[in-house]
């Protein structure tokens, strides 16, 4: 795998970092809140890896037999 999705992280990081420094934030309490919020992400992905199957109405999106082939 080549490091190009590292290099859009990096850009799309900078630019996270300008915008919310524009608008008054220090630099380095930017950086301190997106290392806090990545063991945050680490925490919540080592309890639950997949949360997306958690969702109501998860269970329903499986494919039904209600085609024409599965009439008995």
């Amino acid at each position: 795998m080549s490091g190009d999705w590292k290099d859009n992280l990096r850009d799309q990081l900078e630019d996270l970092v300008d915008s919310l420094v524009v608008k008054g934030a220090k630099q380095c309490d930017v950086y301190d809140a997106i290392v806090d919020e990545i063991g945050t992400l680490q925490k919540a992905y080592d309890r639950d890896p997949d949360p997306a199957e958690d969702r109501p109405g998860a269970e329903a999106e499986e494919p039904s037999n209600e085609w024409p082939g599965a009439l008995p």
